[in-house]
Protein backbone atom coordinates (compact mmCIF):
# COMPACT_ATOMS: atom_id res chain seq x y z
CA UNK A 1 0.00 0.00 0.00
CA UNK A 2 2.90 2.24 -0.94
CA UNK A 3 2.04 5.87 -2.34
CA UNK A 4 -0.69 6.57 -0.35
CA UNK A 5 -1.36 10.81 0.44
CA UNK A 6 -1.94 11.01 4.33
CA UNK A 7 -2.88 13.54 6.51
CA UNK A 8 -2.14 14.21 10.13
CA UNK A 9 -3.54 16.53 11.83
CA UNK A 10 -1.66 18.41 14.98
CA UNK A 11 2.13 18.34 14.89
CA UNK A 12 3.16 17.85 18.70
CA UNK A 13 4.14 14.78 20.39
CA UNK A 14 2.25 11.92 19.01
CA UNK A 15 1.50 13.68 15.49
CA UNK A 16 5.30 14.31 14.43
CA UNK A 17 5.60 10.51 15.56
CA UNK A 18 3.18 9.08 13.12
CA UNK A 19 3.77 11.09 10.26
CA UNK A 20 7.16 10.21 10.90
CA UNK A 21 6.05 6.42 10.27
CA UNK A 22 4.31 7.12 7.42
CA UNK A 23 6.97 8.68 5.97
CA UNK A 24 9.06 6.18 6.44
CA UNK A 25 7.24 3.66 4.38
CA UNK A 26 6.75 5.72 1.11
CA UNK A 27 4.01 7.88 1.89
CA UNK A 28 3.35 11.30 1.25
CA UNK A 29 2.60 13.00 4.82
CA UNK A 30 0.80 16.12 5.13
CA UNK A 31 1.23 17.63 8.73
CA UNK A 32 -1.49 20.31 9.48
CA UNK A 33 -1.25 22.34 12.82
CA UNK A 34 -2.78 26.05 13.93
CA UNK A 35 0.16 26.70 15.56
CA UNK A 36 3.02 27.77 13.08
CA UNK A 37 5.29 27.00 16.04
CA UNK A 38 4.67 23.30 15.79
CA UNK A 39 5.10 23.16 12.05
CA UNK A 40 8.62 25.00 12.16
CA UNK A 41 10.16 22.64 14.18
CA UNK A 42 8.18 19.60 12.69
CA UNK A 43 11.26 18.39 10.15
CA UNK A 44 13.69 18.74 12.81
CA UNK A 45 11.95 16.73 15.37
CA UNK A 46 11.61 13.90 12.89
CA UNK A 47 14.95 14.37 11.39
CA UNK A 48 16.46 13.56 14.53
CA UNK A 49 14.09 11.09 15.66
CA UNK A 50 15.63 9.66 12.36
CA UNK A 51 19.26 9.64 13.29
CA UNK A 52 18.88 8.48 16.62
CA UNK A 53 17.04 5.04 15.60
CA UNK A 54 19.22 4.76 12.43
CA UNK A 55 16.66 4.84 9.78
CA UNK A 56 16.41 6.64 6.64
CA UNK A 57 16.89 10.39 7.27
CA UNK A 58 15.56 10.96 3.83
CA UNK A 59 12.49 10.11 4.82
CA UNK A 60 11.61 13.99 6.17
CA UNK A 61 11.81 14.85 2.67
CA UNK A 62 7.88 13.40 2.31
CA UNK A 63 6.77 14.93 5.09
CA UNK A 64 4.72 18.62 4.10
CA UNK A 65 4.04 20.93 6.67
CA UNK A 66 0.44 22.66 6.30
CA UNK A 67 -1.28 25.76 7.93
CA UNK A 68 -3.98 25.53 5.70
CA UNK A 69 -6.95 22.68 6.61
CA UNK A 70 -8.90 22.40 3.47
CA UNK A 71 -5.44 22.33 1.41
CA UNK A 72 -4.40 19.51 3.83
CA UNK A 73 -6.72 17.06 3.59
CA UNK A 74 -7.77 17.86 0.04
CA UNK A 75 -6.13 15.22 -2.03
CA UNK A 76 -6.30 12.80 1.05
CA UNK A 77 -6.28 8.97 1.10
CA UNK A 78 -5.98 8.38 4.39
CA UNK A 79 -6.84 11.76 7.24
CA UNK A 80 -6.11 10.73 10.79
CA UNK A 81 -6.69 13.23 13.90
CA UNK A 82 -4.00 13.59 16.54
CA UNK A 83 -4.76 17.03 19.08
CA UNK A 84 -5.51 17.35 22.57
CA UNK A 85 -8.03 14.69 24.29
CA UNK A 86 -11.00 17.41 23.71
CA UNK A 87 -13.79 15.69 22.50
CA UNK A 88 -15.79 19.20 20.98
CA UNK A 89 -12.51 20.28 19.24
CA UNK A 90 -12.12 16.75 17.29
CA UNK A 91 -16.00 17.19 16.86
CA UNK A 92 -15.32 20.35 15.26
CA UNK A 93 -12.43 19.23 13.71
CA UNK A 94 -13.87 16.25 11.65
CA UNK A 95 -16.77 18.89 10.38
CA UNK A 96 -14.63 20.92 8.83
CA UNK A 97 -12.49 18.02 7.84
CA UNK A 98 -15.48 16.14 6.06
CA UNK A 99 -16.40 19.61 4.00
CA UNK A 100 -12.92 18.91 1.89
CA UNK A 101 -11.88 15.75 1.52
CA UNK A 102 -13.30 12.95 -0.92
CA UNK A 103 -16.08 10.84 -0.34
CA UNK A 104 -13.94 7.79 0.01
CA UNK A 105 -11.04 9.37 2.27
CA UNK A 106 -10.81 7.35 5.61
CA UNK A 107 -11.06 9.54 8.69
CA UNK A 108 -9.62 8.23 12.09
CA UNK A 109 -8.82 9.69 15.29
CA UNK A 110 -5.56 8.86 17.34
CA UNK A 111 -7.52 9.72 20.91
CA UNK A 112 -6.15 7.28 23.56
CA UNK A 113 -9.44 7.17 25.76
CA UNK A 114 -12.53 8.82 24.13
CA UNK A 115 -15.36 6.56 22.31
CA UNK A 116 -15.16 6.97 18.68
CA UNK A 117 -18.86 7.05 18.32
CA UNK A 118 -18.53 10.22 20.20
CA UNK A 119 -16.28 11.85 17.71
CA UNK A 120 -17.82 10.77 14.47
CA UNK A 121 -21.03 10.98 15.15
CA UNK A 122 -22.45 14.30 13.29
CA UNK A 123 -20.56 13.08 10.17
CA UNK A 124 -22.86 12.54 6.98
CA UNK A 125 -20.76 9.85 5.99
CA UNK A 126 -20.30 7.87 9.30
CA UNK A 127 -19.17 4.55 7.26
CA UNK A 128 -15.76 5.76 6.60
CA UNK A 129 -14.61 7.11 9.95
CA UNK A 130 -12.77 4.88 12.90
CA UNK A 131 -10.09 5.47 15.48
CA UNK A 132 -6.83 4.64 15.23
CA UNK A 133 -5.20 4.77 18.72
CA UNK A 134 -1.14 4.57 18.18
CA UNK A 135 0.98 4.65 21.86
CA UNK A 136 3.78 6.35 22.81
CA UNK A 137 6.59 7.21 21.49
CA UNK A 138 4.91 6.04 17.78
CA UNK A 139 7.83 5.00 16.24
CA UNK A 140 9.20 2.87 18.83
CA UNK A 141 5.96 1.08 20.24
CA UNK A 142 4.35 -1.37 17.60
CA UNK A 143 0.44 -1.37 18.89
CA UNK A 144 -2.56 0.27 16.75
CA UNK A 145 -5.66 -0.25 18.10
CA UNK A 146 -7.90 -0.09 14.91
CA UNK A 147 -11.74 0.81 16.52
CA UNK A 148 -14.95 0.52 14.75
CA UNK A 149 -17.98 2.35 15.24
CA UNK A 150 -21.75 1.01 14.49
CA UNK A 151 -21.68 2.51 11.62
CA UNK A 152 -18.17 2.63 9.99
CA UNK A 153 -17.79 0.04 7.05
CA UNK A 154 -16.06 -4.14 7.26
CA UNK A 155 -14.23 -2.72 3.61
CA UNK A 156 -12.54 0.87 5.99
CA UNK A 157 -12.13 -1.50 9.15
CA UNK A 158 -9.95 -3.88 6.37
CA UNK A 159 -8.43 -1.13 4.75
CA UNK A 160 -7.02 0.31 8.04
CA UNK A 161 -5.82 -2.71 9.14
CA UNK A 162 -3.69 -3.45 6.34
CA UNK A 163 -2.46 0.15 5.71
CA UNK A 164 -1.06 0.15 9.61
CA UNK A 165 0.81 -3.46 8.63
CA UNK A 166 2.24 -2.39 5.40
CA UNK A 167 3.87 0.25 7.56
CA UNK A 168 4.98 -2.28 9.94
CA UNK A 169 2.77 -2.14 12.99
CA UNK A 170 0.72 -4.44 15.15
CA UNK A 171 -3.09 -3.68 14.10
CA UNK A 172 -5.87 -5.17 16.53
CA UNK A 173 -9.66 -4.76 15.88
CA UNK A 174 -11.27 -3.95 18.99
CA UNK A 175 -15.02 -4.88 18.11
CA UNK A 176 -16.85 -2.58 20.43
CA UNK A 177 -16.25 1.06 20.94
CA UNK A 178 -15.65 1.38 24.56
CA UNK A 179 -14.12 4.21 26.66
CA UNK A 180 -10.32 3.25 27.00
CA UNK A 181 -10.53 0.48 24.09
CA UNK A 182 -8.25 -2.50 25.45
CA UNK A 183 -4.88 -1.13 25.94
CA UNK A 184 -6.15 1.39 28.59
CA UNK A 185 -8.71 -0.63 30.22
CA UNK A 186 -5.85 -2.84 30.97
CA UNK A 187 -3.56 -0.47 31.96
CA UNK A 188 -5.53 1.95 34.50
CA UNK A 189 -7.31 -1.57 36.07
CA UNK A 190 -3.34 -1.91 36.94
CA UNK A 191 -3.03 1.60 38.18
CA UNK A 192 -6.46 1.79 40.10
CA UNK A 193 -4.94 -1.36 42.41
CA UNK A 194 -1.71 0.30 42.02
CA UNK A 195 -2.68 3.83 43.90
CA UNK A 196 -4.68 1.59 46.26
CA UNK A 197 -2.08 -0.33 47.55
CA UNK A 198 -0.62 3.42 48.52
CA UNK A 199 -3.31 4.61 49.56
CA UNK A 200 -4.22 2.12 52.30
CA UNK A 201 -0.67 1.68 53.45
CA UNK A 202 -0.19 -1.99 51.80
CA UNK A 203 3.23 -0.67 50.70
CA UNK A 204 5.06 2.92 49.51
CA UNK A 205 5.30 4.16 45.46
CA UNK A 206 9.08 2.65 44.88
CA UNK A 207 7.49 -0.73 46.04
CA UNK A 208 4.45 -0.73 43.82
CA UNK A 209 7.02 -0.17 40.89
CA UNK A 210 9.63 -2.57 41.89
CA UNK A 211 7.24 -5.28 42.60
CA UNK A 212 5.80 -5.17 38.92
CA UNK A 213 9.12 -4.61 37.45
CA UNK A 214 10.96 -7.31 38.78
CA UNK A 215 7.92 -10.50 39.03
CA UNK A 216 5.26 -10.56 36.47
CA UNK A 217 6.02 -7.26 34.21
CA UNK A 218 9.58 -9.48 33.30
CA UNK A 219 7.20 -11.56 31.31
CA UNK A 220 4.60 -9.38 30.22
CA UNK A 221 6.23 -9.00 26.38
CA UNK A 222 6.07 -12.10 25.84
CA UNK A 223 3.06 -14.17 28.03
CA UNK A 224 0.12 -12.21 28.16
CA UNK A 225 -2.37 -12.50 30.87
CA UNK A 226 -4.79 -14.62 29.13
CA UNK A 227 -2.05 -17.23 27.64
CA UNK A 228 -0.70 -17.10 31.63
CA UNK A 229 -3.93 -18.31 32.83
CA UNK A 230 -4.23 -21.09 29.89
CA UNK A 231 -0.63 -21.93 31.06
CA UNK A 232 -1.05 -21.87 34.93
CA UNK A 233 -5.04 -23.49 34.14
CA UNK A 234 -8.24 -21.69 34.25
CA UNK A 235 -9.18 -23.98 37.04
CA UNK A 236 -6.09 -22.33 39.53
CA UNK A 237 -7.08 -18.98 37.78
CA UNK A 238 -10.53 -19.62 39.28
CA UNK A 239 -9.59 -20.66 42.51
CA UNK A 240 -7.24 -17.30 42.96
CA UNK A 241 -10.27 -14.95 41.96
CA UNK A 242 -12.57 -16.48 44.52
CA UNK A 243 -9.79 -15.33 47.01
CA UNK A 244 -8.46 -12.90 45.73
CA UNK A 245 -10.83 -10.34 43.43
CA UNK A 246 -13.37 -9.34 46.26
CA UNK A 247 -9.65 -7.80 48.13
CA UNK A 248 -9.11 -5.91 45.03
CA UNK A 249 -10.05 -1.95 44.55
CA UNK A 250 -13.28 -1.79 42.59
CA UNK A 251 -14.62 2.03 42.93
CA UNK A 252 -16.06 3.60 40.29
CA UNK A 253 -14.35 6.83 40.26
CA UNK A 254 -10.57 8.16 41.02
CA UNK A 255 -9.04 7.25 44.49
CA UNK A 256 -8.96 10.16 46.61
CA UNK A 257 -5.64 9.88 47.47
CA UNK A 258 -4.98 10.77 43.71
CA UNK A 259 -7.23 13.59 44.14
CA UNK A 260 -5.17 15.04 46.86
CA UNK A 261 -1.99 14.98 45.09
CA UNK A 262 -3.34 16.88 42.05
CA UNK A 263 -4.96 19.06 44.54
CA UNK A 264 -1.50 19.86 46.52
CA UNK A 265 0.01 20.43 42.91
CA UNK A 266 2.33 17.33 43.37
CA UNK A 267 1.68 16.59 39.55
CA UNK A 268 4.63 14.30 38.72
CA UNK A 269 7.73 14.72 36.83
CA UNK A 270 5.86 18.17 35.82
CA UNK A 271 6.19 19.42 39.33
CA UNK A 272 8.62 17.34 40.74
CA UNK A 273 6.68 15.06 42.92
CA UNK A 274 3.84 13.09 42.64
CA UNK A 275 3.52 9.56 43.95
CA UNK A 276 7.49 9.74 44.74
CA UNK A 277 9.76 12.87 44.33
CA UNK A 278 12.08 13.71 41.10
CA UNK A 279 15.57 15.28 40.86
CA UNK A 280 15.65 16.49 36.65
CA UNK A 281 18.90 13.71 37.27
CA UNK A 282 15.96 11.18 37.75
CA UNK A 283 13.51 12.16 35.71
CA UNK A 284 16.62 12.23 33.11
CA UNK A 285 17.75 8.88 33.80
CA UNK A 286 14.50 7.31 34.04
CA UNK A 287 13.41 8.63 30.43
CA UNK A 288 16.79 7.17 29.11
CA UNK A 289 15.81 3.69 30.48
CA UNK A 290 12.47 3.35 29.05
CA UNK A 291 13.82 4.54 25.47
CA UNK A 292 16.38 2.59 25.78
CA UNK A 293 14.60 -0.73 26.18
CA UNK A 294 12.21 0.23 23.44
CA UNK A 295 15.13 0.65 21.15
CA UNK A 296 16.09 -2.54 21.91
CA UNK A 297 12.47 -4.38 21.73
CA UNK A 298 12.40 -2.30 18.22
CA UNK A 299 15.64 -3.76 16.67
CA UNK A 300 14.47 -7.31 18.22
CA UNK A 301 11.33 -7.31 16.39
CA UNK A 302 13.05 -6.24 12.99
Amino acid sequence: MAGMAVTVIGAGLMGHGIAQVFALHGHAITVYDSFDANLKTLKDRISVNLRDLGDDPKAVERVTPQSDLAAAVRDSDYVVEAVLEDLPLKQKLFAEIERHVRPDTVLASNTSVIPITRIMEGLSRRERALGTHWWNPPYLVPLVEVIGTPWTSQAAIDWTMALHQAIGKTPVHVKKDVAGFVGNRLQHALWREAVALVEHGICDAETVDTVIKASFGRRLAVLGPLENADLVGTDLTLAIHRTVLPEIESRPGPSPYLEKLVADGKLGMKSGEGFRKWTPEQQAALRSRVTQHLKKARAQDA
